[in-house]
Order: structure tokens, then sequence, then C-alpha cells
């Protein structure tokens, strides 16, 4: 079921952000990692986040909003290497920015390839927001690229490796056949402290 859901603003800027008057969510991680999909199957939108061609595109936050309850921010992505230093320190103060001066930010979704696991990138992510206090829900996307016995092993490998560095267990996530939609949306929603009677069918 699509869910009432409208596109906002793409601010390159933090004067740019739309108020804070709502609790808030955003989606972070490395370029094509599969986080438009993601945010697309997720609210049962096919285009509402834009799916580049070219990874490292995007250089601004997309904010939307979903059922005029709360916010979903699209972070730019990180970690590739095509993109100048220079556009890639202008996303991390843009990013910092954002992540520092949100006081309706209730966590952060870090979405990593399943497939490839936390490199150093997302790591650094990760202990960054720890160290400012900042909750996070760890997604393992493109569950679907491999079988199911070989997912389940590397969920658990991963799970290993967050563990070890104090950090939580993932959610595995398939934006092709929907698994684990329903299970984000849970975690959403206790972050924000939605009503039940807004979370999807």
């Amino acid at each position: 079921m699509a869910r009432e859901v409208s596109f906002l603003t793409s601010a390159f800027k933090p004067d740019q952000f739309p108020p804070p008057n709502r609790p808030e969510v955003a989606f972070a991680g490395r370029s094509n990692v599969g986080k438009s999909s993601l945010i697309n199957r997720l609210v049962e939108r096919k285009k509402l986040a834009k799916i580049s061609s070219q990874p490292g595109k995007t250089r601004s936050i997309n904010f939307f909003s979903v059922e005029n309850s709360f916010y979903l921010a699209d972070l730019p992505g990180y970690g590739y290497a095509a993109v100048s230093r220079k556009i890639r320190q202008g996303w991390k103060h843009l990013v910092e920015a954002y992540l520092t001066r949100r006081p309706n930010l209730k966590a952060v979704v870090v979405i990593i390839d399943i497939r490839r696991g936390p490199g150093d990138a997302d790591r650094e992510l990760l202990n960054w927001l720890r160290a400012h206090e900042i909750r996070t829900v760890i997604v393992l996307t493109k569950a679907d690229k491999i079988s199911g016995g070989k997912a389940k092993q590397r969920v658990d490998l991963i799970s290993q490796q967050l563990a070890e560095e104090g950090l939580d267990h993932p959610l595995r996530f398939s934006a092709k056949t929907g698994q684990g939609k329903d299970e984000l949306w849970k975690r959403l929603c206790e972050e924000i402290e939605m009503k039940p009677s807004v979370q999807p069918d």
C-alpha cells in the first residue's frame, strides 16, 4: 500500500532545511548501496527518491513528508572515489551540519550492502553517530542478491562484526521483494514514537 508521502525540498545548505516541527528519520549509505530503492519500497512509491545511474551524483539532502506526521531525509551517498575531494568535503560539511543541528532528528538508518558488509566509511559514520549520541538503525540491503542460506550466514557474520564494536544488530531488507519492510517500519515507528494508526498495513 502506498503511503501518503510528498517531496518537500532539496537542501544544499543548512538554511534550506525545512522547519524542525515534526519527528525526522534520516537515511545514509555508500553510493550505489540501494538507498533510494529502499526508501521507495518503504513508502511503496516507485519514483519518490530518484535512483541515479551515476553514483555520487546527489549533492543535496532531500526531504519528504510522510502521512503529515514525520519527515524522511535522504542524505548524499558517501565513499564514491570518482567524486572530487572538494565535492566530498562539501557533502561532509553539509551532512555534519544536518546531523548536529536537527533537534527533531530521531534516528539515522545506515544502509549497508549485505554482500560487502561494513566498510571503513560505514564504520566511521556509525562511530561518529554513536559519539554524538544519535540513534541508529542498521539495515543490510540487497538481500535478494544472494540465496536465503547464504544471506543468513552474511547477516550472522556482519552482526558479529558489529556487536564486537558495540553496534546494534542489523535488519535484513530487499527492495525487490519487500523483505524486512514491515520490521523496518516497526523500528522507525518506535524511534519516532509514531501512533500505530499510521503504520503501514
